[in-house]
């Protein structure tokens, strides 16, 4: 997301626990985790690509791994779709996958997977995602700092490199930089009208280094999920950590 730090909800701010690891997690079994599958939710300005670190390291852990493409996100700067456009391809998605599945959105990726509650989801995971209310949407939440509306787009922060993938290492930052695309302003507009994690048992990840989503911000939506973690990494720890990553998700799974 942006660099903008909107208004913070109104719930006092939890400390989840601090997640180190020593060792490798046991791959997980179809015995005792039935397959579990992972839908990989992207946020704005992103592709399904932003996962191709992560999707490999959780495989190796046990997971199936799908993943979609939001269409507010797009190279055309005519694109019109929005917000609930975005949770109808989720729902689309979820409906092929035999459950349960785990929702794993990051970003404002967390505001369609809020919206599109299924019933073979058995879990959220929100990764320094925005994990609103029903009625909320960014725009309105940021206070001014996006615009709203149905029409327009918008590119990413003009130095995303620096506020998106501050700790991925050069190369890797720059090939992410060079395939972000513009985001619809209506996907910001569109208010949710249903909030899974008050259905779903949710967990929430703070990344503690994030220059594009203040962790103080992320801490106090943290406190609408039943657990929260840390992890010392910044926006994108797909991309920076993902082997570290692909563990705490199954750390959480394994609860």
């Amino acid at each position: 997301m942006s660099a903008a730090r909107p208004p913070r909800p109104r719930h006092p701010p939890t400390t989840g626990p601090m997640v180190r690891f020593e060792k490798v997690l046991p791959r997980m079994t179809s015995a005792a985790h039935n397959d579990p599958v992972i839908l990989l939710i992207h946020g704005a300005w992103h592709g399904s690509w932003c996962w191709e670190l992560l999707a490999p390291e959780l495989t190796a852990l046990g997971w199936r791994v799908e993943t979609v493409d939001l269409p507010s996100a797009s190279a055309d700067p005519d694109n019109t779709a929005g917000m609930y456009d975005d949770a109808r391809v989720i729902r689309e998605k979820l409906a092929g996958l035999d459950g349960p599945v785990t929702v794993l959105a990051h970003s404002y990726g967390g505001l369609p997977a809020t919206e599109a509650a299924a019933p073979n989801v058995s879990r959220l995971i929100y990764l320094s995602a925005f994990q609103l209310e029903e009625g909320e949407s960014l725009s309105g939440l940021s206070g001014g700092a996006l615009p709203s509306g149905k029409t327009g787009t918008l590119p990413a922060h003009e130095d995303p490199g620096s506020h998106l993938y501050a700790d991925v290492p050069d190369d890797v930052a720059q090939q992410a930089v060079d395939r972000l695309v513009l985001q619809s302003v209506k996907s910001f507009s569109e208010p949710l009208t249903t909030a899974a994690w008050k259905a779903v048992p949710a967990a929430y990840i703070v990344c503690e280094q994030d220059r594009a989503v203040d962790p103080g911000f992320q801490e106090q939506m943290a406190a609408r999920s039943e657990r929260s973690y840390r992890i010392a990494a910044g926006h994108s720890p797909f991309l920076s950590v993902p082997e570290e990553l692909a563990r705490l998700i199954t750390t959480d799974a394994d609860r």
